[in-house]
């Protein structure tokens, strides 16, 4: 009997060990996760070597390592947020004033051609206005999940030459012209004839804004090819051309909103199509890729 009860005494004493350990390493847990919630570093180790309490320390340490990782990236998001607001507030505000501008000319001038010219320029300047707000709109809803897409089969070339006709003065500024060629003049493809159109005009666009001289268009296979020499002091990176608001050089280019480039890739890919981009030298190659047409 009495060495039954030495036993149990034995297994009570070990029992009640483990349990006053079970609770300081607990309560050096709550102090060590209270130091993290007020801003601290520092990594959570226990000095009890029960299995149990071992595996829940790591456990949580791979869960402070995550919440310190997915902080970092919520900080860099919300700092790029507020630079890509501040660009594209210059960006909106530019042609505006600048159609003011040129407003404001035209009310004190006396010259007929004169205020005619200025007044032209001040549309010019709003147009580039509408076309960035309607860039925004578009990008919010290609953020949306109610973003639809009509999809039939459509012959892309005069798709394509309404949109260069479109922006004829644009050309004639430039005092460029493209040059088209394709190899099949009925090359349709199955794609929203809103969308291909917003694709088209977006790399139309970049051609002009960006480029310097002519702008190549050229269909071969199931795909078309804009090309266009690039400044040398705007050389784009090809890995990121359809990143959001990426933009070439440091300073912003009017009547662009960063915007046009990714929403050729969002357009295409809903399309079930593709677009990479190719540097060679000053000639940058941009080439949409369509399914075939059933």
């Amino acid at each position: 009997m009495a060495i039954v009860l030495v036993l149990l005494g034995s297994v009570c004493t070990v029992l009640a060990v483990q349990y006053i350990r079970s609770i300081l390493a607990v309560r050096s847990l709550r102090r060590q996760l209270g130091e993290i919630e007020r801003g601290s570093h520092m990594e959570i180790g226990v000095e009890c070597r029960q299995r149990e309490v071992l595996l829940l320390c790591r456990q949580l340490n791979r869960l402070r390592q995550q919440w310190f990782q997915n902080q970092r990236q919520y900080e860099k998001g919300e700092k790029q947020l507020k630079q890509n607001v501040a660009s594209l507030a210059h960006d909106i505000r530019t042609p505006l004033t600048g159609a003011a501008g040129y407003v404001q000319l035209a009310r004190e001038c006396e010259e007929p051609k004169r205020r005619e010219r200025y007044l032209q320029t001040a549309d010019d300047r709003l147009k580039e206005l509408g076309d960035m707000l309607e860039e925004l709109f578009l990008y919010t809803k290609l953020t949306s999940a109610e973003f639809e897409l009509n999809m039939s089969e459509i012959q892309a070339l005069p798709l394509l030459g309404a949109c260069l006709v479109g922006m004829y003065r644009q050309f004639e500024e430039k005092g460029v012209s493209p040059e088209v060629e394709f190899e099949s003049e009925g090359f349709r493809v199955n794609a929203d004839e809103e969308c291909l159109r917003r694709v088209f005009h977006n790399l139309i666009q970049n051609g002009l804004l960006h480029g310097r001289g002519g702008l190549s268009i050229r269909q071969s296979g199931c795909g078309i090819s804009f090309e266009n020499l690039v400044s040398e002091t705007s050389v784009p990176d090809p890995e990121q051309i359809f990143e959001r608001f990426y933009k070439a050089d440091s300073a912003r280019r009017k009547g662009s909103s960063g915007l046009g480039l990714f929403i050729v890739k969002e357009l295409m890919e809903r399309m079930g199509g593709q677009v990479g981009a190719e540097l060679n030298g000053q000639r940058l190659t941009i080439r949409l890729e369509f399914p075939e047409a059933e």
